[in-house]
């Protein structure tokens, strides 16, 4: 099983998740830990509601898409390390991964 630590940008918090399973997205890791992170299209690469950044840990996700490079230029904030949690699938059970949840206040959309 994968890990990915979860931290968030808008307090100190940390959550630690040590059996993420290969073939499941960041978003549904967020899901099945009830960690906040908004989707409002499901997790269908249609909106940039489940933006995070990979601080590390990027070769262990599936490669962005073009598709996802046009949602993220829409996305609050985005940087070089952006990222939709829909689209982050692990691939390696080895993985060990760092997102940022950005601050999800401004956000207005479907909540875990």
């Amino acid at each position: 099983m994968a890990k990915v630590t979860f931290l968030f940008e808008e307090d100190e918090q940390k959550k630690i998740v040590v059996d993420a399973e290969v073939g499941y997205s960041i978003l549904e890791v967020t899901e099945d830990h009830d960690i906040h992170l908004n989707h409002n299209c499901g997790g269908v690469c249609a909106c940039s509601t489940c933006h995070i950044y990979v601080e590390y840990g990027e070769e262990f996700l599936e490669e962005i898409s073009d598709k996802e490079e046009d949602f993220i230029d829409r996305a609050i904030d985005p940087r070089l390390e952006s990222r939709l949690g829909c689209q982050c699938v692990i691939l390696d059970e080895s993985a060990e991964i760092e997102v940022i949840i950005p601050d999800q206040s401004g956000i207005i959309g479907h909540e875990h």
